[in-house]
């Protein structure tokens, strides 16, 4: 534990106390990022309070990546693959594990602000640092978007007469006026938050045990653990299938490395970050299999609506309106939860590229209560096109959202498990053997994920209805890399010259 007069800041480091701190973890940096660099302003070198708990943490893990995709996009999943899904979120599960203890041997070792876009900026060069920070911001504002989408779907089912971009609009501001509250209120609402959510999915998955073992207001009898392979078979797409959900899978999981953005306002890092990359990862395979699982035992996968949410459906279908309506209040919390979490992730990983002259140096400012409050600002700015866009194109906009978003995060965790390859190479073997958190498997298994992320993007550009992620993330991108030619670079150089 930190000491008190350390507990309430997230110091800004220098370059060269970056490297020397990496040194003595066994993390060397880069040689060259000190041109591209500066420490920040004396004023923006306090901040970030350490006011988030182990408990914090391994819910907002837990808050960020249960909602939309298992709540709402689950149903697309289902339609892609079958009950074959299961696998494909088995594998999910694996790679988001490997991916996560990449992230958490570093942030273990150096617990920053910005977290896996400073780690990409110290191990794999400062341009590859902006364009992680600046896609894990474009991925949060994607998701965001639909979460609030999802939003507006839950609320169609008591106001079906409202459009949807009204409900879109009211959350965006609501939760933007949350997050400007300090972390540790943010944090405690996001622990009840999930609290509901796991209620919910524990007494669906009781509840949907109860109604397969004895029946319950199931008429026709038509349910059962055969349902997983009756209705054309376990795979009744075959292997293309489950290729074809991994888009929506993996959308699923993303918001997971939020973990790592957290170690730079945890009171305890070397404690809570390797819990949290234990736990997490495990709980959530574990409430996707299973939830998803007895959905499909209860009612064959082909008469699941890929229009709404396949909790909703079921206790519909089972003549339990009253159910469905307590069960829709839960979906609201999870959208309204990882709203939340995705707002936060967006404004740290702003914050601490502003801390290394990534972005404009406003992205550093804050309020007393240590919370950025320009990037919140701007979050919900950025959201407001999700408002724009539920108004244009209501009926497709999730599967478009979520084949973005999916391409944002895969691309994040390429750049982490390449930061921390990149990182390991550097180390000799007496700084391996003194990690406090290493990779297991190495060096099979971040190869293995390295893998399985090209191939995923090889799947959204295969497929008609994802391949617009491919050609969006391929422009934002060149984009990005155009802008750190012009503005980070040249200031880089500048500052160098005047130092």
């Amino acid at each position: 534990m930190r000491a008190t007069s350390e507990a309430g800041v997230c110091e800004a480091r220098s370059p060269a106390g970056d490297n020397a701190s990496h040194d003595r973890h066994g993390l060397g940096g880069m040689t060259d990022t000190a041109t591209e660099a500066s420490p920040a302003p004396p004023e923006r070198r306090r901040g970030l309070q350490r006011g988030l708990s182990t408990r914090h943490i391994n819910f907002i893990a837990l808050g960020s990546a249960i909602g939309t995709g298992l709540f709402y996009g689950s149903s697309e999943s289902i339609q892609a693959a079958g009950p074959a899904v299961l696998v494909a979120y088995i594998i999910g599960g694996a790679v988001v594990y490997s991916v996560l203890r990449s992230l958490g041997e570093m942030a273990v070792s150096d617990p920053v602000a910005g977290s896996f876009g400073e780690y990409a900026r110290k191990h794999l060069g400062p341009l590859a640092g902006f364009v992680t920070g600046w896609t894990y911001v474009f991925e949060m504002v994607i998701v965001c978007i639909a979460d609030v989408t999802a939003f507006g779907v839950y609320m169609g089912l008591w106001f079906p007469d409202v459009p949807r971009w009204i409900w879109v609009l009211a959350i965006v501001l609501l939760l933007g006026a949350v997050n400007l509250v300090s972390v540790k209120v943010y944090g405690e609402l996001e622990f009840w938050f999930t609290i509901v959510k796991i209620f919910a999915i524990v007494a669906m998955i009781a509840g949907g045990a109860a109604i397969i073992v004895f029946g319950f207001g199931m008429d026709d009898g038509a349910t059962g653990m055969s349902n997983l392979w009756a209705d054309g078979g376990f795979a009744p797409h075959g292997v293309g299938g489950v290729i074809a959900s991994l888009a929506i899978v993996m959308f699923a999981f993303g918001g997971t490395e939020i973990i790592g953005l957290t170690a730079g306002e945890a009171q305890n890092p070397e404690k809570a970050i390797p819990r949290a990359v234990n736990t997490v990862p495990l709980r959530v395979l574990l409430f996707y299999v299973l939830a998803l699982g007895v959905i499909m035992a209860i009612m064959p996968w082909s008469r699941v609506d890929s229009e709404s949410s396949p909790f909703v459906s079921i206790f519909t279908s089972l003549g339990m309106p009253a159910a469905a309506t307590v069960l829709n209040v839960v979906l609201i919390t999870a959208a309204l939860s990882a709203i939340n979490s995705d707002i936060f992730g967006a404004g740290r990983m702003m914050f601490g590229m502003a801390e290394q002259r990534h972005a404009p140096a406003a992205l550093g400012r804050l309020t007393r209560g240590g919370v950025p409050w320009v990037t919140v600002v701007l979050m919900v700015a950025a959201l407001l096109v999700g408002v724009v866009v539920n108004y244009l194109i209501p009926d497709r906009v999730f599967v478009v959202i979520a084949s973005i978003a999916t391409f944002a995060t895969v691309w994040v965790w390429l750049m982490i498990v390449a930061s921390q390859v990149a990182a390991r190479r550097r180390m000799t073997p007496e700084q391996r053997a003194a990690l406090r958190f290493p990779v297991p498997l190495w060096p099979v298994a971040p190869a293995a994920t390295i893998a399985f992320i090209v191939f995923v993007c090889g799947v959204l550009a295969y497929f008609p209805d994802t391949r617009v992620a491919i050609i969006v993330g391929a422009v934002w991108l060149a984009l990005l890399a155009v802008a750190y030619r012009l503005w980070v670079r040249p200031r880089g150089r500048v500052t160098s010259a005047a130092g």
